[in-house]
């Protein structure tokens, strides 16, 4: 099948988007409890547990545009960076779908940065984890190492790239046809001067 490296890419685009959306679900739902405040109820998006589903998926648009503009070796290349990506993010999903999150690292999440949402002494107290979000990220993992595995092994082949002479030969065909065609136009005779092609005998050969 031709042209496999263009449903490559796209496979590629699909992972990128999977994984977007899926780091702007809530991954991880937790319950806390502040002796001031009372309690609460957080949502832990999937780009907050897991900050490599966004970068993945910026590196996985850039190998969708790659895999179509580079040639054969590059596409291969950007194959195989795109399928390892595709099995270092599916760790995190992974781990929350086969195991418990760490209420320690929920807190700190939680606790720490610009738009930190709880005090450094609250308790977390229930932890639940919302198993759409990373599923979707498994998706986007899968499809990102298939897509990958199937352009680094079938990248097509490169389009073939005309030399000067044959680059010549062929205005000069097609000045010839055009001096047949239409023999009074003053376009025409314009090109073939341009091309040392006397317009008067258009079959004979232009000076070298």
């Amino acid at each position: 099948m031709k042209n496999l490296h263009r449903l490559s890419a796209l496979l590629l685009a699909l992972a990128a988007a999977l994984l977007w959306a899926a780091s702007r679900m809530s991954w991880i739902t937790a319950d806390t409890f502040d002796d001031k405040s009372g309690t609460a109820v957080h949502e832990v998006i999937g780009g907050l547990w897991s900050t490599e589903q966004t970068a993945v998926a910026l590196l996985l648009v850039a190998g969708s545009l790659a895999g179509l503009a580079l040639r054969r070796v590059g596409r291969r290349l950007v194959g195989v960076v795109s399928a390892l990506a595709g099995i270092g993010v599916s760790w995190a999903p992974l781990g929350l779908l086969a195991g418990e999150p760490d209420p320690r690292r929920v807190h700190q999440l939680l606790s720490t940065g610009d738009e930190a949402r709880i005090s450094d002494w609250a308790e977390v107290v229930a932890l639940n984890v919302n198993s759409a979000g990373p599923a979707l990220a498994m998706v986007g993992a899968a499809v990102a190492l298939f897509g990958g595995v199937l352009l680094a092994m079938r990248p097509g082949q490169d389009s073939a790239k005309l030399n000067r002479y044959e680059i010549r030969q062929n205005r000069e065909a097609k000045i010839v046809h055009d001096l047949e065609a239409e023999p009074d136009s003053g376009r025409v005779m314009w090109d073939a001067l341009d091309a040392d092609i006397d317009p008067t005998d258009p079959q004979k050969p232009p000076r070298p």
